[in-house]
């Protein structure tokens, strides 16, 4: 007769939507009290009477869509955020990488991490462009410098790097290295919305950045991304990109496809962007409360803080290294008291089904990367998470629960 065993969902290789998470309770739990499923994120949501107030003009209007004042609003008070000339926002963050790649005109190889979400590399491969994997550092999870060069050949046209749970990938050595060999640079930075590094914004970073407003995202516009870049010409292509490449009423400048941000999603991004300071501060709290509880465990390596970088606290990425268990063992005890953490980035991009036998797609090329797809998990972290869940979840991790 077959044991117990508790049944675990897949979020391995599932999209970054994890199902809406049900109401916590508040504070800490009184003994004996029922626990709440815990999901590894939960959507933070403005007050529902502000957000109907945000689209009561909508009904007067009747303009739902189609660039909008709500669109031009959130642009604006992006690019004011993220210190940024341009901000082009789309219906969601894959297409709007996807225009990315389109509008700077690439053709042939891009160098990039597989220790990323799908659709970095998904974007790359329907844009006709052919990845070259780089391997990640140890310390951040972030491409690693030192060995692009290598992959570098005549057909390379741009490096795509991943600011990889928020951290800041090493943009000096990056853009060097662009430079040196006369190739674009261009961030998934879909994890470091308003993360900086001394003073400069992640959205100034290298040729474009590519953020997400996915719903599980710091800040979010229920569905949503956004390029920013300083090129005006650039984001002239984006805008042909997003909106069937049409210039006015009578002129079509571009082949470009449907990609517009509504109205309402402009609204919930104006909402939420009220609020975003406050829910990074709550965010902090949490990170800092899990690095007092499992710093210094033999076998539990904690995030690293990166020198002269201001965090949004995104995610809090443990590597389980065996002496306090495998990774798979405390997903399953977690999972066990209903507290979803996740495996990301597992599997790596070149172990995916769907590039099986494909040329270039090979994980032993790329050691490290494939270490910490077999060791990290992401624990739950959002604003409402109580001291009593991040307590509890250290617990059963350390196994005194």
């Amino acid at each position: 007769m077959l044991p117990n065993l508790p049944i675990l969902r897949r979020y391995d290789i599932l999209s970054a939507e994890f199902p809406a998470a049900a109401p916590l309770l508040t504070g800490r739990r009184k003994k004996g009290a029922m626990a709440m499923r815990i999901n590894v994120t939960r959507s933070s949501m403005p007050p529902m009477e502000e957000y109907v107030e945000e689209i009561r003009s909508l009904w007067d209007s009747h303009w739902l869509t189609n660039n909008g004042e709500k669109l031009k609003k959130l642009e604006a008070a992006l690019k004011e955020r993220l210190d940024v000339p341009y901000a082009a926002l789309f219906t969601n963050g894959h297409l709007a990488l996807e225009a990315l790649l389109k509008a700077l005109g690439l053709k042939g190889e891009v160098i990039t991490t597989p220790f990323t979400f799908a659709s970095t590399t998904h974007a790359i491969v329907r844009a006709g462009l052919t990845p070259v994997f780089c391997d990640i550092r140890e310390d951040d999870y972030t491409m690693d410098p030192a060995k692009v060069e290598a992959l570098i050949t005549p057909r390379t046209c741009a490096i795509l790097s991943v600011h990889v749970y928020g951290n800041l990938c090493d943009d000096a050595a990056l853009s060097a290295i662009a430079k040196k060999h006369g190739l674009k640079l261009i961030y998934d930075a879909a994890h470091a919305f308003n993360v900086s590094r001394d003073g400069v914004s992640a959205a100034r970073m290298g040729d474009a950045a590519m953020f997400s407003f996915h719903a599980t995202k710091v800040f979010h516009t229920v569905e949503g991304g956004c390029v920013t870049t300083a090129d005006p010409e650039l984001n002239r292509r984006l805008e042909w990109e997003r909106n069937y490449g049409i210039e006015d009423e009578e002129t079509v400048a571009y082949p470009g496809g449907n990609a517009k941000m509504s109205e309402f999603h402009a609204a919930m991004g104006l909402c939420n962007l009220r609020h975003l300071d406050e829910n990074i501060e709550k965010r902090r709290h949490v990170v800092e409360l899990y690095d007092r509880l499992l710093s210094g465990h033999e076998g539990i390596v904690c995030p690293k803080k990166q020198t002269g970088v201001v965090s949004n606290y995104a995610y809090y990425p443990v590597r389980f290294t065996g002496q306090a268990g495998s990774r798979d063992e405390i997903c399953a005890r977690l999972a066990a008291e209903d507290i979803h953490a996740r495996k990301y980035f597992y599997p790596l991009i070149t172990d995916f089904d769907c590039y099986r036998g494909r040329p270039g797609f090979d994980s032993a090329q790329t050691p490290i990367a494939l270490r910490a797809s077999r060791q990290v998990v992401t624990l739950p972290l959002y604003p409402e998470l109580t001291e009593g869940d991040v307590e509890r979840i250290c617990s059963l991790i350390l196994g005194k629960a």
